[in-house]
C-alpha cells in the first residue's frame, strides 16, 4: 500500500508572504496493510482541500487569478441551480405524491348492501331513483345559472364604475399635467381588491386558487382531492373570481365557473351542505357515494362551461374530452340536459337583468357575438390558417414552459401565505402600471366608434373627438377586451398598439396564472390570440388588392377579414395552451352562431395541439404533473407488454382475519397507510396466510370502531349498523386519532363478515400490465388484489402502482421510466 503525502515549504513568515519562491514537493511513503485498515476503520476529521495553481516557474498565481477562479466556481454553482428548473430535473414533473388517494367507484356488495337493495326492488323505488337523478341534474343547471348571472351582474356593474372613474381622471389630468393621479388611483384600486381576494382564497380555502379545472380533471379521473368540493371552497371561488377581475388581473371567470358548478353538483348530489365547525344541513343520503357524485360532478362541470359560453353541446363535450374518465350513454343525456338547463336559465336571467327577459339574446357570460357578415373562407386562406396554427402551437408551448418555471419557483420560494398575497398585489399593481404606461406612451388615436356602445374610452392626448385605441382594451374587463379585438372596426387598432398589447398581455397572463387567487385562463388566451390574429388580418387586408366590382364597401370587407383572422388567432392560441380540440371547436362555433366556419377552426385547433404536444404537455396536464397527482391516461403506456402484475404490485400485504381482535385492527390502522385490507380465512396452522375471503376498506373499519361494533368473543354486538351509518360520514372520513378505545375494548373481537366485500376484483400474478391497466381504468377500481394459484393474496395493485409508469423519449429513443413516489 502506498500513501502520497504532500510537503510544502512555508508560504508565510510572521503573517507576511514568503519572498522566496515556493515549491511543492511530494513524498511517497509506504503504508502497511494494518495501518491502512486502521485508517479506514477509524473515521478521521476531514481535512480541508487545498488547491494550488502554479505558474510555469512553479510560483503560485496572482490574487487576480484566484478571484477569477472563485467567480468561476460561483458561476458554476449558479448554473447548477438554474438547471434545477430545467427539464433534466425530475423533482416536479417526474414524481407522484403519496398523499393523493383514489376514490371508491366500486360498489361494496356486502351483506348490508344486499339487505338495503331488497327494499328497492319495486317499480316505485326504481322510478323514484331514476327521477331523482334527473331532478338533481335540473337543479344543478338552475343553480349554476343563478350563480353565473349574479357574477356577471356584479362584475359588469362594478367594473364599469371603476373604469368610468379612471377615465374621468385620465381626461382631466391629460390637460392639467397630473397624470400621476389616475395612475396611482388605478394601481391603488387594483391593489386593495386583489389583496382582499388573495387573502380570501389563501386563508379560507387554498383549493379555490386558479381555475380549478386541473383538480376537477383529477377528481373525475378517480383521485380524491380534499377540500375541493367544500362550502368554503365555493365561497372563496365565487367571491375570489369577482375580486380577481375587478382587481385588473389578466384572468377570466369561465374556468372558475366549471369548478363552481362542480361544487354545486357535489353538494346537491350528497344532499348535505357542510359548514364550518362540523355543522351541516342534511336533506337526503341516497347518492352519498363516489360513483354517483362523480356523475353529478360531470354535469356540474358541463353546466359551468355552458353557462359561461352559452354552449351546451360544447360543455358536454368538455366534460367528456377534458374531464371525465368514465362515460356511458345515460350519463351523456343527463349531462347534456343539465347543460341545456344552465344555458337557457342563464340566457333568461341575463336578458332580464338587461331589461328584456323574453328577448333571450345572452345565453352565456362570454359571447363572441355574431359578425356583421357570415364567416366564409376561401381555400387560398387555408395555408395562412395553418401558418397561424403553427404560431399558436409554438406560443402556447412557450406559455406552458414559462408558467412551469414560474410554478416551480413559487413552490420553492413563495410558499408562505403572506408572500402569496404580496405577489398577487404586486401583479395587480404592475398590470395597472403597464396599461397606464402603454396608453400614455403609445399615442394611437382613432375616431372609430367601438363595437360595444357602452365601452369606456379615454382620450389621453388625443384631440378632435378621438380616443386612445388602447383604452378600449385596458379600460374594460377581459371579456370586453376580447370582443373589442374581434369586432372593432378595421382602423380601430394600429399594428404598434397590437404588438405591444400581445407582448405585455402574454407576460401578464403567464405571471397571473398560478397566483393564489381565483382565476381562469380561457379569456386571456383568447385575447392574446385575437390580438396577434388581428395583426395577421391587417397584413392580409393590405396585401389583397381592392376590387371595385364586388359591389361591397372595401372597408367592410377589411373589417370582416380582420375579425375572421382574430377569431382564428384566438382559437390557435387557446388550442396551443389547453390542447383540447373537439370541445373547443364546438364552443367557439356556438359562441359565434356560425357553423360554416367550423372546419377551419377544427383544422387550426388540431394543428396547434400537435405542434404544442411536440414540445410540452398542455397547461392543465402540466399543473397535474407538478402537483404529483396520480392520474391515469386513457390507454396503457406502450412497451409494457412484458411486465406482469407481480412486477407492479405492492407487497407484502397487511391482512385481517374474518374475526379479528380490536387491538390488532386499531394498531394496524395507526401503523399502516393502506386504504384497503384483504380479509383471509382463519387458519391457526398458518398465521398471516390463508385463502382470500374479501376486501374491507379503511373508512369502513374506522366507522365500525367509532360505532363500537364489537364485543367479547362468543357474544353478539350490542347494536346493529346500517348503510346509512356509513353514509353519514361521507365524504369527510374519520381519522384514527378521533377514536378512543379503552384497554378492555381493545381485547374485544370484531366480526368483519357482514361488512367486507366478499367478491373483490382479483387477478393472478402472470396477468400482463396492459390487461391490468384496462381492467383498472375501465372499471374505475381502487384496489386490485393479486393472488396465486391457491387464491391466496400475494399483493395489491393500486392507482399509484400504475401511474408511476410513463413513456419517456431522449435522443430519439423511447423508454419506460418509473416515477418516484414522494411523501409530501
Amino acid at each position: 500500500m502506498i500513501c502520497v503525502r504532500e510537503k510544502m515549504s512555508s508560504l508565510r513568515i510572521n503573517g507576511q508572504p514568503n519572498s522566496g519562491k515556493s515549491h511543492v514537493t511530494f513524498h511517497v511513503t509506504p503504508v502497511s496493510e494494518e495501518e491502512h485498515e486502521l485508517n479506514n476503520r477509524v473515521p478521521s476529521r476531514p481535512t480541508p482541500e487545498l488547491k494550488f495553481e502554479l505558474d510555469d516557474e512553479g510560483d503560485t498565481l496572482s490574487n487576480h487569478n484566484s478571484i477569477t477562479a472563485l467567480l468561476s466556481s460561483k458561476f458554476r454553482d449558479i448554473q447548477k441551480r438554474l438547471k434545477q428548473y430545467g427539464i433534466e430535473s425530475p423533482r416536479f414533473r417526474k414524481r407522484l405524491v403519496s398523499k393523493w388517494e383514489s376514490l371508491n367507484y366500486d360498489v361494496c356488495e356486502n351483506v348490508l348492501y344486499i339487505k338495503e337493495q331488497e327494499k328497492y326492488k319495486s317499480k316505485k323505488w326504481v322510478t323514484l331513483r331514476w327521477l331523482s337523478k334527473w331532478l338533481v341534474m335540473f337543479s344543478i343547471g338552475i343553480m349554476t345559472a343563478l350563480l353565473a348571472a349574479t357574477i356577471h351582474f356584479v362584475v359588469e356593474k362594478l367594473a364599469h364604475l371603476k373604469f368610468d372613474l379612471i377615465k374621468h381622471y385620465f381626461d382631466d389630468c391629460a390637460k392639467n399635467n397630473c397624470l400621476y393621479q389616475p395612475a396611482l388611483m388605478w394601481m391603488g384600486i387594483n391593489l386593495v381588491i386583489t389583496v382582499a381576494g388573495a387573502a380570501l382564497v389563501t386563508f379560507l380555502q387554498p383549493m379555490a386558487a386558479g381555475s380549478g379545472i386541473p383538480y376537477i380533471k383529477s377528481y373525475l379521473n378517480g383521485v380524491k382531492i380534499p377540500g375541493l368540493l367544500t362550502f368554503r371552497a365555493f365561497v372563496a371561488k365565487t367571491l375570489g373570481v369577482v375580486m380577481s377581475i375587478l382587481g385588473g388581473l389578466a384572468c377570466g371567470k369561465e374556468g372558475p365557473m366549471a369548478h363552481s358548478g362542480s361544487i354545486i353538483a357535489a353538494g346537491l348530489g350528497r344532499g348535505r351542505i357542510n359548514f364550518c365547525n362540523g355543522k351541516s344541513i342534511s336533506f337526503y343520503s341516497a347518492f352519498r357515494n363516489d360513483h354517483e357524485i362523480r356523475d353529478f360532478m360531470a354535469g356540474g362541470a358541463a353546466s359551468g362551461v355552458s353557462s359561461a359560453f352559452g354552449a351546451p353541446i360544447g360543455g358536454t363535450l368538455f366534460s367528456l374530452e377534458e374531464a371525465a374518465s368514465f362515460w356511458n350513454q345515460d350519463l351523456t343525456w343527463r349531462v347534456f340536459f343539465s347543460s341545456m338547463v344552465a344555458c337557457f336559465a342563464t340566457n333568461f336571467l341575463i336578458s332580464a337583468i338587461n331589461g328584456d327577459p323574453t328577448k333571450l339574446t345572452d345565453p352565456g357570460l362570454v359571447r363572441f357575438n355574431a359578425f356583421k357578415f357570415d364567416l366564409k373562407f376561401d381555400l387560398i386562406e387555408i395555408p395562412v390558417f395553418i401558418f397561424m396554427a403553427v404560431i399558436g402551437g409554438l406560443s402556447g408551448a412557450l406559455f406552458v414552459v414559462m408558467n412551469y418555471k414560474l410554478t416551480v419557483f413559487r413552490k420553492r420560494y413563495l410558499n408562505k401565505n403572506w408572500i402569496k398575497i404580496i405577489e398577487a398585489g404586486l401583479v395587480a399593481m404592475v398590470s395597472a402600471a403597464v396599461a397606464f404606461g402603454l396608453m400614455v406612451g403609445i399615442n394611437d388615436c382613432t375616431d372609430k366608434a367601438p363595437f360595444d356602445s357602452h365601452a369606456v374610452t379615454a382620450a389621453v392626448y388625443c384631440t378632435d373627438k378621438k380616443h386612445n385605441s388602447l383604452s378600449t382594451l385596458f379600460l374594460t374587463t377581459p371579456e370586453g377586451c376580447l370582443k373589442a379585438l374581434l369586432h372593432d372596426p378595421f382602423e380601430s387598432h394600429g399594428p404598434v398598439s397590437l404588438v405591444a398589447f400581445v407582448l405585455i398581455f402574454f407576460l401578464l397572463g403567464v405571471w397571473t396564472y398560478g397566483l393564489s387567487v381565483s382565476s381562469g385562463v380561457f379569456i386571456p388566451s383568447l385575447a392574446i390570440g385575437a390580438a396577434w390574429g388581428r395583426l395577421v388580418g391587417i397584413g392580409v387586408a393590405h396585401l389583397m388588392p381592392e376590387n371595385p366590382n364586388l359591389g361591397v364597401n372595401s372597408s367592410l370587407i377589411k373589417q370582416l377579414d380582420v375579425g375572421k383572422f382574430a377569431l382564428i388567432g384566438a382559437a390557435c392560441q387557446l388550442g396551443g395552451i389547453l390542447r383540447t380540440t373537439i370541445s373547443l371547436t364546438v364552443i367557439i362555433v356556438e359562441c359565434t352562431d356560425d357553423i360554416s366556419f367550423g372546419l377551419p377552426i377544427m383544422i387550426v385547433l388540431m394543428i396547434s395541439k400537435w405542434v404544442g404536444d411536440f414540445i410540452t404537455t398542455g397547461l392543465y396536464d402540466m399543473n397535474v404533473e407538478v402537483m404529483g397527482i396520480p392520474t391515469l391516461p386513457f390507454e396503457c403506456p406502450p412497451l409494457c407488454d412484458d411486465l406482469r402484475a407481480s412486477d407492479v404490485m405492492s407487497h407484502p400485504l397487511a391482512t385481517f382475519k374474518t374475526k379479528e381482535k380490536v387491538e390488532n385492527i386499531y394498531r394496524m390502522l395507526k401503523e399502516e397507510t393502506f386504504c384497503g385490507f384483504p380479509v383471509i380465512e382463519d387458519d391457526p396452522m398458518a398465521p398471516g396466510k390463508g385463502k382470500l375471503k374479501g376486501l374491507i376498506l379503511r373508512n369502513q373499519l374506522l366507522v365500525l370502531l367509532k360505532k363500537k361494533i364489537f364485543c367479547p368473543e362468543g357474544q353478539v354486538p350490542p347494536r346493529n349498523i346500517t348503510i346509512k351509518d356509513f353514509r353519514d360520514f361521507y365524504p369527510v372520513y374519520l381519522k384514527v386519532s378521533e377514536i378512543d378505545l379503552s384497554d378492555e375494548e381493545k381485547s374485544y373481537v370484531m366480526d368483519l363478515k357482514p361488512y367486507y366485500n366478499p367478491s373483490p376484483y382479483t387477478v393472478e400474478q402472470k396477468f400482463s400490465l396492459p390487461r391490468v391497466f384496462n381492467l383498472f381504468r375501465g372499471l374505475g377500481l381502487r384496489h386490485l388484489i393479486v393472488t396465486d394459484e391457491k387464491n391466496m393474496p400475494m399483493g395489491m395493485v393500486t392507482r399509484k402502482d400504475l401511474a408511476k409508469f410513463r413513456v419517456g423519449s431522449k435522443r430519439g429513443l423511447v423508454k419506460i421510466e418509473q416515477l418516484k413516489i414522494e411523501d409530501k
